[in-house]
């Protein structure tokens, strides 16, 4: 029999350990058994080793490796050595931070057995929630073992944590996080979030699988509507969809080919199909006189103004009060048309707007805008082939429509001619990786005669060194980075090589390519790297610290905390950046809240707005109609009514704030899809 002294001791043990149990579940404070027990730690430990097998000698174990915590000495992994002698149970029941620090142990313990080809099988017997459990794979990278082990009550969250963790981790980690992410999801028939990381990942190997793995053909059309709202060119197979009837309807969904159709039906359901004028978006009536007497100032500015006013705001609902009505294009006509209200340059601005009004129409919109191409002003046929291009953006056609239209125009001689279908073509085809468009824009760049300005939009529809003065020569690198978009490490080796360019533009052109490639991508590392290119003082003919604000916009834009934390970034730029670096932060900050007009945004582009410096200014009133686009937010509403009183005398600005009204109603507040750059499980539909 025990002595009643050890009986004692039992007793003892036991409800300390019940204690300490009940007390660190919070930790809102120091449990008193663990101030007391501290300064006898070594003491216990000698206790511990004389005991025989029992389960009190557990419950000490687990008293000392909650002790070993802050008692341990650094290496030792004492409270590793304890847990594995200790109880069995529910680990998280001791508290976070002995969680947190047990998870170290363990992937230390990992390392040294792994060196010393020493089994591991008791370490991985010790788990815990999801995210302590992910945390520790990752650490001792096993993380396939998350496949086998997940089950029905817990893969949701561990998805969950896998994708966010990804944007945290450098690369090739966090392209294989989310393969398991991916992997879990098609176990469990989580195919919506499947597809999700696949295109993420720009893997079409991986969406052929969602769709082989998934039996039901409605949620195979909302896999189809979301291929179709990416712009992700996608060809159906037997194998995904075995029915002829169905795998062509589903088609035509990737396709985008009943968009406009479904768009119309949606406008007649809500009764927002009347055309608006620009009257009904200037609201000039709220103005006070001398804003609505200096607005007469420039009629051109003003009527190109009211172009794209009428454009954005009359998107795709075919039909409108300015340019729909009829005219005598041949002839130069302007029988109550639009168009020729405006001159050169304007002209083409307003032939291509009724791309815009007609967008996704091309079964009948292309006659429409096919008289433009008979008249007597080149401006007026390069604003038409521009049209014709916007029109079939998005829009999937066997017919090619838009190549037959457009392909004899490359070759003309007008250089602005050339430039509309050059623009036209890339807008059509934008990510369809088409061959036939390739081969003809192709030799554009290699041909010495050829203009800049045709070549350096040649390189934005197509994505390609020239006169590195012009401003023209930085659309160069923005059309090499469009190639690269959001496809993330695949842009490495081509950075590289940017890297061996002409010292005018290679750090230019490697900020935007890094930027394009992991636009969207909340990918922390790349974002830290840019605010550096910030504090550098440029040498004379060095531009690269726009494209670097830019950058730290688009990488964030898309993951909530990130998007937080590169605002704070941006206000602390505008503080102590130089002048070229405010210039950009504005259009930054739009990029960051496009169509979210945050509070604090508003209130600092607001401010930016009275900015001494009128490019800034310029920007901030751009950036206020992006982040209020199509919300009709009354408070921005108001800001560029007053900015438009303020600045009544300055015709630019002045042109700015008109075009930005349009954003508010655009288009109508109507739009299905949603405006985001990450793929959503559940677009609605429009069967």
């Amino acid at each position: 029999m025990l002595g009643s002294k050890h009986l004692m001791l039992c007793f003892d043990v036991s409800s300390v350990w019940q204690e300490i149990r009940t007390s660190t579940s919070s930790m809102t404070s120091v449990p008193k058994p663990l101030k007391f027990l501290r300064p006898h730690y070594g003491t216990l430990k000698a206790y511990y080793e004389t005991m025989g097998d029992s389960d009190l000698k557990k419950y000490l174990a687990d008293i000392l490796s909650v002790l070993a915590l802050t008692m341990s000495a650094e290496g030792e992994r004492e409270s590793l050595k304890y847990r594995l002698l200790g109880s069995e149970g529910d680990i998280g029941s001791w508290g976070h931070e002995y969680v947190r620090n047990l998870a170290g142990e363990i992937a230390q313990e990992y390392a040294k057995r792994q060196s010393e080809e020493a089994g591991i099988d008791d370490l991985m017997e010790l788990h815990n929630a999801e995210p302590e459990a992910v945390d520790l794979l990752m650490e001792v990278e096993d993380l396939d073992l998350l496949i086998e082990h997940a089950d029905n009550t817990n893969f949701k969250r561990t998805c969950l944590y896998l994708t966010s963790a990804a944007k945290y981790l450098p690369g090739p980690d966090d392209l294989l996080v989310l393969d398991i992410a991916y992997m879990i999801d098609i176990k469990f028939e989580e195919y919506a979030n499947a597809l999700q990381i696949a295109l993420y990942l720009d893997n079409l190997q991986y969406v052929k699988q969602v769709f082989t793995a998934c039996d039901d053909v409605l949620r195979k059309k909302q896999f189809c509507y979301i291929l179709g709202r990416q712009g992700i060119t996608f060809e159906l197979d037997e194998e995904m969809c075995a029915d002829d009837e169905e795998r062509y309807a589903m088609q035509d969904i990737i396709n985008n080919a009943k968009l406009s159709e479904g768009y119309l039906a949606l406008a007649r359901d809500i009764e927002v199909m009347e055309a608006k004028s620009t009257e009904d978006i200037y609201k000039a009536y709220l103005l006070d006189g001398r804003a609505s007497a200096g607005a007469s100032v420039d009629s051109a500015r003003q009527n190109l103004a009211a172009t794209f006013v009428n454009a954005f705001v009359n998107a795709g609902f075919g039909q409108d009060k300015l340019m729909t009505v009829p005219s005598d294009a041949a002839t130069g006509g302007s029988s109550g048309n639009g168009l020729f209200k405006n001159k050169e340059h304007g002209k083409a601005s307003g032939a291509a707007s009724l791309g815009m009004i007609l967008l996704w129409d091309v079964d009948s919109s292309l006659a429409q805008i096919d008289k433009y191409f008979h008249s007597n002003d080149n401006y007026v046929i390069a604003g038409a082939l521009l049209g014709v291009g916007i029109v079939n953006c998005s829009v999937k056609n066997d017919c090619d429509p838009a190549l037959a239209l457009l392909a004899d125009y490359v070759d003309k001689e007008d250089p602005f001619i050339r430039i509309g279908a050059i623009m036209g073509l890339g807008v059509a085809y934008a990510g369809a990786q088409n061959e036939q468009i390739r081969g003809k824009l192709m030799p554009i760049l290699g041909d010495s005669k050829t203009p800049l300005d045709v070549v350096a939009f040649t390189s934005i529809s197509l994505g390609s060194e020239a006169e590195l003065q012009d401003p023209l020569t930085k659309i160069l690198p923005l059309g090499l980075g469009l190639l690269y978009l959001g496809k993330q490490e695949s842009v490495e080796a081509t950075a590289e090589v940017s890297k061996t360019f002409n010292e005018k533009i290679r750090k230019y052109c490697d900020i935007t390519l890094l930027s394009c490639a992991y636009a969207g991508s909340g990918n922390v590392l790349k974002v830290q790297n840019l605010p550096g290119n910030c504090a550098q003082h440029l040498e004379k003919g060095e531009n690269y610290q726009g494209p670097a604000v830019l950058g730290i916009a688009m990488v964030s834009m898309a993951e909530e905390l990130g998007l937080d934390m590169a605002i704070r970034t941006l206000e602390h730029l505008l503080q102590y950046g130089e002048q070229n670096i405010r210039r950009s932060v504005p259009l930054a900050l739009a990029l960051l809240c496009i169509s979210n007009p945050k509070v604090n945004v508003m209130d600092t582009l607001s401010r930016l707005s009275h900015d001494t410096d009128s490019e800034v200014v310029s920007a901030a009133i751009i950036s206020l109609g992006l982040i209020g686009a199509g919300t009709n937010n009354a408070r921005i509403a108001g800001m560029l009514r007053n900015l438009s009183s303020y600045y009544y005398k300055d015709a630019t600005l002045l042109f700015c704030l008109k075009a930005k009204a349009a954003n508010f109603s655009f288009p109508k507040g109507l739009d299905f899809r949603q405006h985001t750059l990450s793929p959503r499980p559940h677009p609605p539909t429009l069967d």
